[in-house]
């Protein structure tokens, strides 16, 4: 199996070296950038299979690297940060990151979510979500899933949507009506039960209707069970 290659944005050298022992020791290949500028170049030109960004950088910060990736590329991002507020990480997610982590964090916390992450961009690995037939196609109403294009279209526009709202979208698609708590989700779709933060799954959950609903307010497709969690209503 190719190498996959971890990008790692961050300014203080001491926390590169660490990570890029350990994900190298993991048999990763890593590469890395101390500002922001770089980083972004280097998310574009080596196109690595996962990015470790931090927030606070030079040049650039890590949210507006975020959001120019974001603009080229579906590439997993899991940003790092030692600011713990809440509208610092909401906002990360809001402009497509994948994870979030608060400093100091454990290295085995760290490579778990990598490894999570990573698992999902790799067709050829086995997970324990739903794996769809060839070409299979859900259609709810206005909206169609192609699942093996992994392609979104609404009154025959396509909605770009990033790599972990689709997961989400064919997880519950693939079940309809079938309830699952925001636990099963982080464990299913994102890959990892015990580090999870269950706040990701509101979020992303908010992101995919402002996307795929009319009425993001009053959705019709991805559905909440109060005080449960989701479900996709099949129209």
């Amino acid at each position: 199996m190719e190498q996959r290659k971890i990008l790692v944005i961050e300014d203080e050298q001491t926390i590169v070296d660490i990570l890029k022992f350990n994900l190298q020791k993991e048999g990763y290949e890593v590469i890395e950038a101390l500002d922001g500028m770089t980083g972004l170049e280097y998310a574009l030109s080596e196109k690595p299979d996962l990015i470790l960004l931090d927030v606070m950088l030079p040049r650039m910060d890590g949210f507006e690297v975020c959001r120019h990736v974001r603009e080229k590329s579906m590439v997993p991002i899991i940003m790092l940060t030692a600011r713990e507020e809440e509208v610092d990480k909401v906002l990360g997610l809001e402009l497509g990151a994948d994870d979030y982590m608060t400093k100091p964090f454990s290295i085995r916390e760290l490579t778990a979510r990598v490894k999570a992450n990573l698992r999902r961009t790799a067709p050829e690995q086995t997970t324990g979500t739903f794996i769809p037939p060839s070409g299979a196609i859900i259609t709810s109403g206005d909206l169609i899933v192609n699942l093996e294009r992994y392609e979104v279209k609404k009154y025959d526009r396509v909605i770009e949507i990033t790599l972990r709202e689709f997961e989400l979208l064919k997880f519950l698609a693939t079940q309809p009506e079938k309830i699952f708590t925001r636990e099963n989700l982080l464990e299913n779709v994102w890959g990892y039960e015990y580090y999870g933060d269950v706040r990701t799954v509101d979020v992303t959950v908010r992101r995919l209707r402002e996307k795929i609903e009319d009425d993001p307010g009053s959705p019709r497709y991805i559905m909440t069970k109060r005080g449960v969690g989701y479900y996709f209503n099949k129209a």
